[in-house]
């Protein structure tokens, strides 16, 4: 049964014990590259603001305090070629996992309603649309869904996790101009948008060549875990629609999903400050490409991965994903069979390891 089919809410990598037994039997022992869990430290300048605003005594603000909200949309004029974003079109959430999982509910959708979403993909997009009663579409060509009055969101993550397949500006103004044509919600996952590779540019929906500087039914999700090491703070936001997020604001006002102070204070150094997120990135591109030229050494095949924090692996001899994954087990290294997102072919291979891990996994690659 593949990702796109469950009907219950079981957890996929539970579905890798298997493999994980395998990878922990390496006489060097187990290198996880499974899972996307920043390793390095959490940046000075972050954890600073943390310990500055650590009595907090009060409630935090639901909807964000002022300088958060103005250093998201400084942020976005700055770093992703945004102008003019409202402050008041910025929520601060408490993670990105819980955004994606519950943002279908907020949004009011339900049974009938259908929610499109890419092929390949995060399994929380599956996971949220059910747990609101509606109906996953997963497809990729925007003319499967254009003109369908029951599509009401449409979910796009650029760039991608799993693949790190980039959508460039014309890709996503289609999908707008069609959602819009429909009156559907374009909710764009842009979480790995700071770490591209290459002369590779990731876009936002946002974007005035994208959106034709109107934010009208459009959101961005975005996270400070991967380019800040911050994972452990659980610290997002969404920025967009300003009525969209008034909305869903108030929501998150009677259920109490409050980001705690402390860190709505730390997510404003991270988003003020561009010099940690370049060191950070500059670390992240170090292991890619040590681990990107032992994988095509050793016969695999990289496919997409133009962005983020994964490589997309596949068998040059066309074999399957779990095939592929065992080929890395039995070296000791643990990665995430592309079933888990609705691919029978790749394997995700993660750059969230140490240094001395990923040189580890390397040196087990190029021996094979």
């Amino acid at each position: 049964m593949g990702l796109h089919d469950l009907s219950d809410l079981s957890y996929p990598w539970d579905s890798i014990d298997d493999l994980r037994t395998t990878a922990a039997a390496h006489p060097g022992g187990l290198v996880n590259l499974s899972m996307g869990t920043p390793v390095d430290p959490t940046p000075d300048v972050v954890r600073r603001a943390l310990e500055a605003a650590s009595s907090a005594p009060g409630y935090p603000m639901t909807a964000g305090t002022p300088e958060l909200r103005d250093a998201v949309a400084g942020w976005f004029a700055r770093r992703r070629g945004v102008p003019g974003l409202d402050p008041a079109a910025v929520v601060p959430t408490i993670g990105s996992k819980e955004l994606v999982g519950l943002l279908p509910s907020l949004l009011h959708l339900g049974p009938g309603d259908v929610v499109v979403l890419p092929s390949v993909a995060y399994p929380t997009y599956v996971a949220g649309i059910r747990a609101a009663g509606a109906t996953p579409l997963a497809v990729d060509d925007v003319a499967a869904w254009a003109g369908r009055t029951d599509v009401r969101m449409v979910w796009v993550n650029s760039p991608a996790n799993p693949t790190g397949e980039v959508l460039d500006v014309a890709a996503l103004r289609a999908v707008v101009d069609a959602a819009r044509e429909i009156g559907a919600v374009v909710v764009s996952d842009e979480c790995y948008a700071e770490l591209t590779w290459g002369s590779t540019e990731a876009p936002s929906v946002l974007d005035p060549r994208v959106c034709g500087g109107s934010h009208e039914n459009l959101l961005v999700a975005y996270s400070l875990s991967k380019q800040s090491s911050i994972a452990g703070y659980r610290a997002a936001f969404l920025a967009g629609d300003a009525a969209l997020v008034a909305d869903l604001t108030q929501t998150r006002k009677h259920l109490g999903l409050i980001v705690p102070a402390p860190v709505q204070a730390a997510m404003t150094a991270a988003l003020s400050d561009d010099e940690h997120v370049a060191a950070q990135r500059a670390t992240y591109g170090a292991r890619r490409q040590a681990l990107l030229e032992a994988i095509v050494a050793a016969g695999l095949v990289v496919d997409g991965s133009e962005a983020g924090l994964y490589l997309w692996v596949a068998s040059s001899e066309g074999r399957s994903d779990r095939e592929v994954a065992e080929w890395f087990a039995r070296r000791g290294i643990l990665t995430a069979p592309g079933r888990l997102y609705g691919d029978g072919r790749h394997t995700r291979v993660a750059l969230t390891s140490t240094d001395a891990q990923i040189a580890d996994a390397v040196s087990r690659i190029t021996q094979a």
